[in-house]
């Protein structure tokens, strides 16, 4: 758990950085991340897994119990497709809006990586290329935290 959390913690810190020098522009996803992530029918795979972790989880699983859990799977893997640079266009809400209300701390954040490394896990994805999806995720923090 050490090495994931200091390994999250340089992903933060380099996205943070990145964000900083080109803040009108989104990163370019990772060539071949994409196929990495198992393509569409992989991406699909990884959000059912996700999402149904994310529900069960003891913590934040809470948060979701308004969510509606099918438009949730399908906006995440449109994200994740977009975001890895697949044929996907994510059309999703905006992430401030959506979690403006939320009550989201750093906690609550961490845990939900922490869900999603462990879908990962189970869905086969290498440890370096679940690091270039969080590292395209990261910036998102900043409008998803938002109890300081």
């Amino acid at each position: 758990m050490k090495i994931f959390s200091l390994c999250f913690a340089l992903i933060l810190a380099g996205a943070n950085l990145a964000h900083a020098q080109t803040a009108a522009a989104p990163a370019a996803a990772p060539a071949g991340l994409y196929a990495a992530l198992g393509e569409k029918a992989g991406i699909d795979r990884l959000a059912d897994d996700f999402v149904e972790r994310l529900l069960r989880h003891p913590r934040i699983g809470p948060q979701f119990k308004d969510t509606k859990p099918a438009a949730f799977k399908e906006s995440l893997a449109e994200q994740f497709c977009a975001l890895s640079g697949g044929p996907c266009s994510y059309q999703g809400a905006d992430m401030r809006e959506v979690h403006a209300d939320l009550d989201i701390n750093k906690g609550d954040f961490n845990a939900l990586v922490e869900v999603l490394q462990r879908a990962m896990d189970a869905q086969g994805i290498p440890f370096f290329q679940q690091n270039r999806l969080l590292a395209l995720l990261a910036p998102m923090h900043r409008d998803v935290i938002t109890v300081h």
